[in-house]
């Protein structure tokens, strides 16, 4: 089932990134990514916090050793979506496989889903999405839609610590719930397939 479970109001979505300290320190500090991030390469955002934990191993790999929770607007998110070309071609898609790979190429964002994970790290039925930015969506993302950054890294390693000791739980994780999208949108995300 592919549904977006996020931490989200009436204005705002929350989505995880994980980086090395420079660019997650100099983030923090400016309130949106600085000169110590890579404005031309693909950058991943994920809603999904304990998607953004298996992806990161618990802020343990190689330059992903913090982890920012990033509040965007809404409305940039949904601009996000509503430009998203699948990763993967789907003949449920409605349209042939070169015309996917014609899309692709020329796409400013990418959407793959992947099974979710439990505190534990095993698949779940759920599909968790990411999303791909470059190009001009990345500088949206930079210069828009981006309303504030926190570094969570230190209560990920207090979580991760329980989870190590086998007593974490999902109500000690971020309260996400599903996130509405629009009908044009699951159309173009196949949400139903």
């Amino acid at each position: 089932m592919k549904i977006i479970n996020a931490v989200y109001d009436d204005s705002t979505i929350r989505i995880y990134q994980a980086f090395n300290r420079q660019i997650a320190d100099e983030a923090v500090k400016l309130g949106t990514f600085g000169k110590s991030f890579s404005r031309e390469r693909m950058t991943w955002i994920k809603p999904s916090f304990l998607w953004m934990m298996y992806r990161s191993g618990w802020a343990e790999k190689e330059n992903q050793e913090h982890i920012l929770a990033i509040d965007i607007k809404r409305t940039g998110f949904d601009e996000i979506l509503e430009n998203a070309v699948l990763s993967s071609y789907n003949e449920k898609m409605g349209i042939s496989r070169n015309e996917w790979k014609t899309r692709i190429s020329g796409s400013e964002v990418r959407c793959q889903f992947d099974p979710d994970r439990d505190v534990y790290g095993n698949p779940q039925p759920i599909r968790a999405i990411q999303l791909g930015l470059r190009g001009g969506f990345v500088r949206k993302y930079i210069d828009e839609f981006i309303t504030g950054i926190t570094d969570i890294t230190e209560n990920v390693r207090y979580l991760k610590k329980l989870r190590d000791n086998k007593i974490l739980t999902s109500d000690m994780l971020p309260a996400e719930r599903e996130y509405p999208v629009s009908e044009r949108i699951q159309k173009i995300l196949c949400m139903n397939y």
